[in-house]
């Protein structure tokens, strides 16, 4: 079966929605083609990004928001679930380094908790 834009938007959709519904292998595979077809496609890397992270596939989640990072090197979100990924990982000292540069770009209270300035 041929893609075309509206079907990719709508496996887009249905990706969401699997995520949504605790299902985020489904939506890895769901995004695999639509990434293929468009790997500029930052949010839907994203997405997949968040649902490797919610399978247990962090090596695959870390790479992915390290590829959403090079794009867009100010967006506070993806600093702080790579460092959720990277502390998951047991890289508790990376994981500091963008937990903080999440609190930088955007003071959010969770942000700002894990960053955990007040320990030097």
């Amino acid at each position: 079966m041929s893609r075309t834009p509206e079907t990719h938007v709508i496996d887009f959709r249905a990706a969401e929605k699997l995520l949504e519904a605790k299902d985020p292998r489904g939506a890895v595979k769901l995004l695999d083609p639509l990434i293929t077809a468009h790997p500029e496609n930052t949010a839907a890397r994203l997405l997949r990004a968040r649902a490797f992270y919610h399978s247990a596939q962090l090596r695959s989640a870390e790479l992915e928001f390290q590829l959403v990072l090079e794009r867009e090197p100010d967006n506070a979100f993806v600093h702080f679930a790579l460092a959720r990924t990277l502390e998951r990982s047991g890289r508790t000292g990376e994981a500091r380094r963008h937990f903080r540069l999440a609190a930088a770009l955007d003071p959010r209270p969770e942000y700002i908790e894990a960053a955990r300035f007040d320990e030097g």
